[in-house]
């Protein structure tokens, strides 16, 4: 295991120095001059330029992905363009507000979706079944857009049981602002995880030692929770940890339209203001935790199945 763990983690540098320079592309040649759009399109050349060499732009290419490689060491994005506060300080004030909403709501989520699906693997083609997967393809088929609106003019407005606006630290006024949030993430969530579940574990039940026991006597919940369920981890382990790097970057809309202060609405502000510092660190951030999370996955598929090999 240790030695999988290793050289699993030495196949991601490759792709860790892709993605770095993917976005030293973007962000500094393919984007345009970001100096002209922080400047702003009235700004003399003199303003321009110190501008460029503030950022140190004005140096070779081969200088700048240096010293963007050492932000990223040193994770000192510079400050930022339109606040201007440290980004480091930005995002790491940013992480307890997005943790907040993401881990209760990804925890009830996932629990809530696993035993749903479970239970309407278990009355397969029955009235069960058919009504919990029409319900998750109509909860699939409306935006979250359309769940927060609703949320807020009837939960919050209507009948007041949670704010419409706004974040409050400690307990349990921290718990009260996310309420509505949470319930929205895991109403949005709840159709595809459901489905997701379901049909890992439906995929299960036709192989050959489902039936072998079966044909043995054992009774069908057993059968469920002992064989389907623990060869069904897999799949299930894929999108569960797949899902964890996204808690730190937190929802955006949700972030955006309830006012809470987490990485989420720092994203968003700073594409509605053309942050370029924040949205460089965002960038890289979000790529090396999805990395990190399909790493962590691979790991994971030689714990539950030792059979998986590293080729």
């Amino acid at each position: 295991m240790i030695s999988y763990i290793l050289r699993k983690i030495v196949s991601t540098i490759p792709t860790l120095f892709g993605v770095t320079f993917l976005v030293f592309i973007l962000f500094n040649i393919a984007g345009g001059d970001p100096a002209l759009r922080i400047a702003g399109k009235y700004a003399t050349a003199e303003r321009i330029a110190e501008i460029r060499h503030q950022h140190g732009w004005d140096q070779s290419l081969p200088l700048q992905y240096t010293h963007f490689l050492k932000e990223i060491v040193t994770f000192d994005y510079g400050t930022s363009d339109v606040t201007h506060q440290p980004v480091r300080d930005m995002i790491l004030g940013g992480i307890g507000p997005s943790l907040s909403l993401t881990v209760p709501a990804f925890f009830l989520t996932t629990l809530i979706a696993i035993v749903i699906g479970l239970l309407v693997a278990y009355f397969r083609g029955r009235w069960v079944d058919k009504v919990v997967v029409i319900g998750c393809v109509l909860g699939m088929s409306i935006p979250m857009l359309a769940y927060i609106l609703f949320g807020q003019y009837f939960f919050a407005y209507r009948l007041g049981w949670f704010p419409i606006h706004g974040f409050e630290m400690g307990f349990p006024e921290q718990l009260y602002s996310v309420a509505l949030p949470v319930i929205i993430w895991v109403m949005v969530s709840l159709g595809y995880d459901v489905r997701f579940y379901r049909t890992a574990v439906l995929e299960e039940t036709n192989q050959d030692y489902v039936r072998t026991a079966r044909a043995k006597g054992l009774a069908e919940p057993r059968v469920f929770l002992k064989h389907v369920l623990k060869n069904s981890m897999a799949p299930i382990i894929t999108n569960v940890v797949i899902e964890i790097p996204l808690l730190i970057m937190g929802a955006f809309l949700l972030e955006s339209f309830f006012g809470i202060p987490g990485i989420g609405g720092i994203t968003i502000d700073a594409l509605n203001n053309s942050d370029f510092q924040v949205l460089k660190a965002m960038t890289v951030l979000q790529s090396f935790l999805l990395i990190f999370g399909n790493t962590m996955t691979d790991v994971l598929y030689v714990w539950v199945d030792p059979r998986v090999k590293l080729s």
